[in-house]
């Protein structure tokens, strides 16, 4: 499984942002093997992050080649005030089943 975290300091979103946001996150549910994804925000500094996770990279190159993805990551500038993203592989997910999660699926296929 692979997770890529979307970490940034809001500057300032209009029509504009909603409108490519919603769009990426559509064509994100649509790409091959994805999972799920959550949000976090800190309220004390109100930095963003999102998670999104794929069962293979497969799917994360693919968002990554989406004409509106490299839209707004061409105008990135426009709505934040800098971004972080780190790709990751998940090597191990686990808990005791009582929240649902984007890696809940990934939990019974390793060993403990």
């Amino acid at each position: 499984m692979y997770s890529a975290t979307f970490i940034f300091d809001k500057k300032q979103f209009d029509e504009e942002f909603y409108k490519l946001d919603k769009s990426i996150a559509e064509s994100a549910k649509k790409t091959i093997g994805y999972l799920g994804e959550e949000a976090w925000e800190n309220p004390e500094t109100g930095r963003i992050s999102n998670v999104y996770y794929w069962k293979t990279m497969d799917g994360l190159q693919e968002l990554m080649k989406n004409p509106k993805h490299l839209e707004a990551k061409a105008a990135q500038s426009n709505w934040l005030n800098g971004y972080q993203i780190i790709i990751s592989q998940v090597i191990r997910a686990y808990g005791d089943g009582g929240i649902p999660h984007p890696s809940s699926s990934f939990n019974n296929e390793i060993a403990t």
